[in-house]
Parts: C-alpha cells; structure tokens; sequence
C-alpha cells in the first residue's frame, strides 16, 4: 500500500531528476486525472545544467485519488512518453516525469494563453449574426495550420493524439498554439487491444473508427482536426446538439453526415464544403493522408497564400519522420532531404522559423472582445 499523501501547495517542492528541484506556486486549474500548479524550475548548480537561470514551469500531479490506481497511473505516464519525443514550437515542451513515494508530476512548459475553446466561445457570443462567420477564415486558418503542423509531427514519431479539440489547444496572446493534454495519446510499441466499456475521446470530435474502438491512424487525429476547423468557422460542431447525450453524439458521428458549412456561414465559399466532405469521411481512406496532405489540400483550394511558417511546418514533419523512421507517407520536400549530421541544427533553425512565422505578424484578424480577454 502507497503511503499517505503529503499536501502539496505553495512552496512545496519535487526533485526532478537531472534537472534539480520545482517550487510550487499557486494551483492553476484541476482535472479528471491531476492538479495543475505553476512552479519554478530550480536547476542543480553541480549538474549538466549548471549556470541556467530558474524559471516558470507547469506542474501536473496526478490526483492522489488516483496514485493508486494502474490505469490511471498509466495513463500518465504515456502522456509523459509521447510528450518526452516530441520537441515542436507547437506543442508545449517536456522537461521530465518526477516520482517519489507519495506523487507523480510532470514539469512542463508553462504557456501564457487560454483555450481555443475559450475563444470560440467569446466570438460566439459577439459575432453579429447567426449566419456570420465564428472565427474569421484567416484567423482559423492560422491556428488550423499550426494544430496541422503538430500533428505531422506527432505522427511522424508515430504517435496518435486521439483528443485533438479546441479545449486541449491553448493559444498565447501573441497568436502561437500549443497543443497539449497528451492523456490517452497512444505510442508507439503500445499496445492496442480492447479495454472494454467506452473508447477513449470525447464524442464531439472523436472519429468513427475511434467511436467503434477499430485501429485508429493519422486519419483519425486528422478528422477530429477538421471539426475544430468547422467549429471555429460555424460556432458549432457537427453532431453534437444540447438535447444528445454523449453516447447519442457518438452514434451520430457513425451514421450522420455534417451539415454543410455554407448552410451555416452566409460568406463561406462552397468548395469549402468539398474540403469538409472528405476531411469528415466516415471510411478514414476517403480521408487526406496525413496532415500536411490535409492543410495543403485547403490552403490552395481556398486560395490561400504559402508562407515560410507552413513550409517550416512541413520541414519538421520530414525530419521527424527522417529521425524516427516510422513509415508514413513521405512529405514531399520542398528542397534536397538534409544529410544526417545537421538535422538538429535544421530542426532548430525551422522551429525558429514557425514561432517568427506565426507570432511576429499581425494577426489576420482578432475575433470579437479578444482584447477585452487579453486586458484580463
């Protein structure tokens, strides 16, 4: 039997092995599996990062309920697993799992923004018609594309999200993504089998395969991308409704089809429809490929312009896939595949690439009352 937890709060510290010590701060929010403080990195002055200035970190405890618990306990630490290979200027960065007799943290990047969720929320609420658009289209393209380039990532490292929704996509104030909560990710190696009961995800946004509990691939983190893209643009997902249940949401995502965008946003253009038709196809074959096949198909036929952010985008994908080499369909480069030895400093210099690309130009356009949140 573990021992009884000590109270965390306010100054309470966690060694993390390889780095030094955090300090815990005040509590910024609470979920289905832990807590989540703000803290302070402290590094070991006798350790390999010796001389690196302490700072803000996110401090995600397991809730003691569940420190006894084996699928619980597992569930954490895959997030720590997938978040552990991923190093991507679009999803919040890892710095280590830490342990002791009593609590199981993960230390992270603490990110200054709020949900996508949030967002969609408060344009909801001041856009000045029904049949207006929720999200401008430049600006959902621009938080689509970063969620885009995440995943290509994710998957080219071979793994699956499987909870990809506004909720879990936090955007800071100068308009990068982050997405994160990496709770029921699957890794690779991992096994797969039935769990029994339902399958993991939240309905609005899960794929068929995932609703069924099939084999789930890229397609499936994809699909749930595209309806992130639809609520933002509609103000609504596809099949949920106030009067459905969760397990009703699920069966419609098997057997309804989507309501057309331009049925819902006066302004839309109708190859809109096209592109949503197939991101949302119940068979995952009809569906794009992978995520930079995904966003492309949308860029160019909405007419949308290239930029170095997409195409820094693209080159981490590649690299990822290069490092790893887990089989995917191969991004089609934009220049000669970089040899082996300076495929760090590339990965370095694209990741300074899409941060630059996506957070020093203005943004295509703010949606109603942002600024009243940012004042907040």
């Amino acid at each position: 039997m573990l021992p009884a937890p000590r109270r965390l709060g306010v100054g309470s510290e966690l060694a993390v092995e390889d780095f030094g010590r955090v300090v815990l701060g005040h509590e910024l929010g609470e979920g289905g599996m832990g807590i989540v403080y703000r803290g302070w990195l402290y590094y070991d002055p006798q350790g390999r990062f010796a001389g690196t200035e302490p700072h803000p970190v996110a401090v995600k405890v397991l809730h003691p309920l569940l420190r006894g618990r084996d699928r619980a306990q597992k569930m954490f630490r895959r997030e720590a697993a997938a978040l552990r290979r991923l190093a991507h200027p679009n999803i919040v960065h890892f710095f280590a799992l830490t342990e002791d007799q009593t609590h199981l943290a993960i230390v992270m990047e603490l990110v200054h923004g709020e949900p996508l969720s949030n967002i969609i929320a408060r344009a909801l609420e001041a856009r000045p018609s029904p049949s207006a658009p929720c999200v401008p289209l430049a600006l959902a393209w621009h938080y689509f594309a970063q969620l885009l380039g995440s995943l290509a990532a994710v998957h080219a490292l071979g793994i699956l999200h499987r909870d990809v929704k506004p909720a879990n996509v936090i955007a800071r104030a100068d308009g990068v993504i982050k997405l994160t909560d990496f709770g029921i990710a699957r890794i690779p190696a991992e096994e797969t089998g039935a769990t029994g009961g339902l399958a993991p995800g939240t309905g609005a946004y899960m794929s068929p395969e995932a609703v069924r509990g099939e084999t789930q691939d890229p397609r499936s983190d994809l699909y749930s991308a595209a309806i992130v893209l639809y609520e933002m643009l509609t103000g609504q997902t596809p099949f949920d409704r106030p009067e459905r249940s969760e397990l009703m949401v699920r069966a419609a995502q098997l057997d309804e089809a989507p309501e057309p965008v331009t049925s819902l946003v006066a302004s839309a253009p109708p190859v809109l429809d096209v592109l949503m038709a197939r991101a949302l196809a119940k068979d995952p074959a009809l569906r794009p490929a992978t995520a930079v096949e995904l966003g492309e198909a949308f860029r160019t036929a909405l007419g949308l312009p290239e930029s170095a952010g997409w195409e820094a985008q693209r080159g981490l994908a590649e690299i990822a896939r290069t490092i790893s080499g887990f089989d995917l369909p191969a991004v089609p480069p934009t220049e000669p595949e970089p040899s082996p030895e300076p495929l760090a400093e590339r990965a370095a210099e694209l990741r300074r690439d899409v941060v630059n690309a996506f957070s020093t130009q203005p943004l295509p356009q703010k949606p109603p009352g942002s600024e009243e949140s940012e004042r907040r």
